[in-house]
């Protein structure tokens, strides 16, 4: 009412407090579906099969013994349970040591990787996409000007020349 100035109102609303009903629901919504809070499945933990020519060994993919040396059966199946249950147990061992402290690495590695991304890299190439667009209209324009005629000049001085070949027998 006194003021100078007054604040332009948007359409839509302010995002921190919208002024129509649709776009307020919109944002309840989006404060439900967090990504922080999703569903991970316990059954498929890999779903974009990040790790399948690496997990996949097993015991015949180490160990195998050709035909004509063969050792006991009972050797073989111990063999193969000591092996198994071994890789089995073991990785469960390392990942409840280390699986929560490499997580809290990784976590900071990739927050770091994505702020230095949004932050510095983006804005980086955006910026020199800027300038180089500048320097390449008067690149463009100097070629246009003085290699342009010279080209042209050349072209039509070697156009005019003509080469018959002839095969003599």
């Amino acid at each position: 009412q006194g003021f100078l100035y007054t604040a332009p109102v948007r359409e839509q609303g302010n995002i921190y407090k919208p002024n129509n009903k649709t776009m307020a629901d919109e944002l309840s919504e989006k404060a439900v579906h967090d990504v922080h809070t999703k569903e991970i499945d316990l059954v498929n933990r890999d779903p974009k099969h990040l790790n399948d020519d690496v997990v996949k060994i097993d015991f015949e993919d180490v160990i195998a013994e050709p035909e004509g040396t063969h050792s006991f059966d009972g050797i073989w199946k111990a063999s193969f349970t000591t092996f198994t249950v071994t890789k089995y147990w073991f990785y469960r061992l390392l990942s409840a040591i280390f699986g929560i402290p490499m997580a809290l690495i990784w976590g900071i590695y990739f927050a770091i990787l994505s702020f230095l991304h949004i932050w510095a890299v983006v804005p980086c190439i955006r910026s020199y996409l800027i300038e180089i667009q500048c320097i390449s209209r008067v690149y463009s324009i100097c070629i246009h000007t003085f290699c342009d005629p010279l080209f042209e000049a050349i072209g039509k001085m070697f156009s005019s020349i003509r080469f018959t070949v002839r095969k003599e027998i």
